[in-house]
């Protein structure tokens, strides 16, 4: 009897590694008629024949052999989604499979990003294959050690923690101030990793004296600050707020962790940082200054890094999830300038890279910045119109233009122009030895930013954020930055 499985003409995509694996299980399913294999690293098992190319051949087969079905298989360091992505686009059934060495060391990562109605590959929108991890510096980082995350019910948070968790460490500290997001990371964990001890902090790092309390009952290893605000045109309207969680939570958890005799602090911060034309980045430019004044003190044995990185797709409250309900509504995406761009990477990915940082060594003299290789800024025009094709929709994408939101700029930046980038030996993160003025004055800073946050005089907090942070670029002149850009002729680089 004819069954609707046996009817597809299927295809095997993997490795060298992996397509042995996929043969071997073909008889035992009724998978269909095999067409072939496809190799996605140039080298074939013995056993994967007939050998029909590579992933650049992809078009060419599916259309000569009629692929209907596709069964993938890809070890996680190698996995961008990308090669699942132009099969879902070349209207080919997409199954995927974990390799098994993957389902032992409990290491893959979600296929797929699952958003209203559909399963999107965040990889493949981005258009970019993200940076192998390197598991034997993460698990050296972290096998036998005490790892505490800050903001970790959030998409960076419970993703490091996560990563963390699957090298062996001691205990995974939860420490989130959202009574239900810390609730979901630790139920996610003890699913995931259910002999990994786990120990859940529902606590607000603002409160420092809370803090020392807490870190010095539990003795963290290595502390990940991922607790922040982020929302660009929300922290316009509230700077006394970006103040109190961006510098005072990153000094409370920092001042902490020298009291408890941490050994490696990361503070993940933004590239919105560099040169700020925001309330939000300006405060995260406030920690990072925080953290290299602290690090210079005498007798502080914590060695204190720093992550730059721009956008992650898929995180609470990005574009992804926001035009997928518009979608869903009937509605068109919103975009707010065609001219914008932006470095995107995926939160796995961001997350591997921000712990693999912390493994590389410093003199504990200057606190580095480390950052990552997003490679090219994409276009967010591009990227919606790439997000409408992946969603099925044909023709002209419904997309609107809203108009750039206070705080925003054109163009992002990752690293200013006098921090010489330099190779750390591990791909896609570089660094730059941080320096402060030998006149910085740590204590004026905490002190004239102390004296305004309580006043909630919204000018009077800015203007003292911009006299500690005098790159930041008044609302005026980013507002030039767009009309200048306007006036571009077309054609013209944006």
């Amino acid at each position: 009897m004819t069954t609707a499985a046996n009817t597809h003409c299927t295809l095997l995509v993997g490795t060298s590694r992996t397509l042995g694996e996929l043969v071997s299980a073909m008889p035992l399913v009724d998978a269909g008629k095999l067409v072939g294999c496809v190799s996605l690293d140039d080298i074939a098992p013995p056993a994967a024949r007939p050998m029909l190319g590579d992933a650049a051949d992809l078009a060419r087969i599916v259309e000569r052999y009629h692929v209907t079905r596709a069964i993938v298989s890809i070890p996680t360091e190698q996995d961008t989604g990308i090669t699942q992505g132009e099969l879902r686009r070349l209207g080919v059934d997409v199954r995927s499979v974990t390799p098994i060495a993957d389902q032992i060391a409990h290491t893959a990562p979600p296929a797929a990003v699952h958003l209203p109605g559909k399963p999107i590959d965040i990889a493949s929108l981005i258009g970019r294959t993200p940076h192998p991890i390197d598991t034997d510096a993460v698990r050296n980082l972290i096998r036998g050690k005490r790892v505490l995350v800050t903001g970790a019910g959030g998409s960076i948070g419970s993703e490091l923690a996560s990563i963390a968790a699957r090298y062996e460490p001691a205990q995974i500290i939860l420490m989130e101030r959202s009574e239900n997001a810390l609730f979901e990371i630790d139920r996610k964990l003890k699913e995931e990793q259910p002999t990994i001890e786990r120990f859940a902090v529902l606590h607000d790092v603002v409160d420092a004296e809370g803090t020392k309390a807490h870190l010095r009952e539990l003795k963290p290893d290595i502390v990940f600050h991922a607790a922040a605000h982020k929302h660009v045109p929300l922290m316009e309207d509230h700077p006394s707020h970006a103040v109190t969680n961006n510098l005072f939570g990153t000094k409370s958890i920092a001042d902490a962790a020298i009291a408890a005799s941490v050994e490696r602090f990361v503070l993940i911060s933004s590239d919105k940082a560099v040169n700020p034309s925001s309330v939000m980045g300006a405060t995260k430019r406030l920690a990072e200054r925080y953290i290299q004044g602290v690090q210079r003190k005498k007798n502080v044995t914590t060695k204190f890094s720093m992550v730059r990185f721009g956008n992650v797709l898929g995180s609470a409250c990005s574009v992804l999830p926001i035009w997928a309900s518009q979608l869903a509504q009937g509605r068109s995406i919103t975009v707010t300038d065609e001219r914008m761009t932006r470095f995107f990477m995926t939160i796995p990915e961001a997350a591997a890279l921000v712990i693999q940082s912390a493994a590389i060594a410093h003199d504990g003299k200057r606190a580095p910045v480390f950052v990552l290789d997003m490679g090219r800024p994409i276009k967010i025009m591009e990227l919606a119109r790439r997000f409408c094709a992946a969603m099925g929709i044909r023709g002209e994408a419904p997309i609107i233009l809203t108009g750039a939101r206070p705080g925003e700029k054109l163009h992002e930046e990752l690293a200013y122009d006098a921090e010489q980038l330099a190779e750390t030996g591990m791909p896609g993160i570089h660094t730059w030895a941080g320096y402060l003025p030998d006149d910085f004055d740590l204590d004026a800073l905490v002190e004239d930013l102390s004296a305004v946050r309580a006043s909630r005089d919204r000018e009077a907090v800015i203007e003292a954020i911009r006299t500690h942070v005098p790159e930041m670029a008044p609302r005026a002149s980013v507002l030039a930055e767009f009309k200048s850009e306007s006036t571009k002729p077309s054609g013209a680089a944006a």
